[in-house]
C-alpha cells in the first residue's frame, strides 16, 4: 500500500498533495478526482501516481485524504467503505462535519481524523488544524503530521475549536486579501503606482505578521510602539477605529463560525 492518497485534487486537495509529495515522497502519493484529467494532470506534475476511481484509491493507500464538498461526503465515504480493511484510515478536509458524523458513514473501526487547512498551505506557509476522536492512535496523528509537514503549521486542536478555527484561520485569509487591497488602493490615492501599492502593502503585512509569531509580542504592543504621539500613525490608527476595523473583523469571524456549526448540521 501506498502511503496516502486523495480523493479529490480540487484546490485544497491538489494543494496538500503537492506537499505530501514533497514530505513522503511522491512514490507514495495517489491520486484521484471525479474528473481524472485533473488527477493525472497532477501525476505529470508530481510524479505521483493517478487512479482512475475512489474506489482504486481506497484499495491503494493506508491514509485517505477526502477533499470533497461537506454535502458529498457521505456519498464518498459509502462508495469506498467496501474496500476499507484493517488499519485504513480517513481523514477528512470537510468543514461543520464531525467525526461522530463520519463515522456513522464508515465501517465501524475505520479510524477517523478531520483536518481543517487554509489556503496558504499551496505555498508551504499555511495553518491546518488536525482533530480526531479520544483514544486514537498515535501513530495515526503522527501520520497525518508527517503528510502534511511541508504545509506550513500543523496543530492538534480539540474538535469543538474545529468550527472557531477554520472561521479564523480558513475563512481568515480572504479577510487579510481584503485588507492588503484597501491598504494598497490608499497607496494609490496617495499617489503611489498600483503595482509598487499593492507590492509594500503585501510585504508589510507579512512582515507586520512576522514579528507577532517571531517574537511573540501582543500585536498592541507592535502597534503602539509604531505610534508615536501626535505623528501619522497614530492618525490613521485613530481613522481606522472610526471606521469600525475592529468590529467588522470580529463580525466577520462570528459569522463565518456561525456557517461552519450550520455545516455541520446533517
Amino acid at each position: 500500500m501506498k502511503k496516502a492518497a486523495f480523493i479529490g485534487t480540487g484546490n485544497m486537495g491538489g494543494a496538500l498533495l503537492r506537499a505530501a509529495c514533497q514530505a513522503i515522497g511522491a512514490d507514495q502519493v495517489l491520486a484521484a478526482n471525479h474528473t481524472p484529467e485533473k488527477a493525472e494532470q497532477l501525476a505529470a506534475e508530481t510524479g505521483c501516481t493517478a487512479v482512475s476511481s475512489n474506489q482504486a484509491a481506497a484499495r491503494g493507500a493506508q491514509y485517505l485524504f477526502l477533499g470533497v464538498k461537506p454535502h458529498k461526503m457521505e456519498g464518498v465515504i459509502r462508495e469506498i467503505a467496501p474496500e476499507l480493511t484493517q488499519g485504513q484510515v480517513l481523514v477528512s478536509m470537510a468543514a461543520g462535519l464531525t467525526v461522530d458524523t463520519l463515522a456513522g458513514w464508515a465501517p465501524k473501526g475505520v479510524p477517523i481524523l478531520r483536518i481543517m487547512p487554509n489556503t496558504p498551505c499551496a505555498i508551504g506557509k499555511g495553518t491546518t488544524a488536525l482533530c480526531a476522536a479520544p483514544g486514537t492512535a498515535e501513530a495515526h496523528w503522527a501520520a497525518v503530521e508527517e503528510i502534511l509537514r511541508e504545509t506550513g503549521l500543523v496543530r492538534r486542536l480539540e474538535e469543538g475549536q474545529m468550527d472557531a478555527f477554520s472561521a479564523v484561520a480558513g475563512c481568515g485569509p480572504a479577510f487579510v486579501y481584503l485588507f492588503v487591497e484597501a491598504l494598497a488602493d490608499g497607496g494609490v490615492l496617495a499617489g503611489l503606482p498600483r503595482d509598487q501599492a499593492l507590492a509594500y502593502a503585501a510585504q508589510t503585512a507579512a512582515g507586520a505578521a512576522a514579528m507577532v509569531l517571531e517574537r511573540g509580542t501582543h500585536p498592541g504592543a507592535l502597534k503602539d510602539a509604531v505610534c508615536s504621539p501626535g505623528g501619522s500613525t497614530i492618525q490613521g490608527v485613530a481613522a481606522l477605529e472610526r471606521g469600525g476595523l475592529r468590529a467588522a473583523v470580529i463580525s466577520a469571524v462570528e459569522a463565518a463560525w456561525r456557517k461552519n456549526r450550520d455545516l455541520g448540521k446533517t
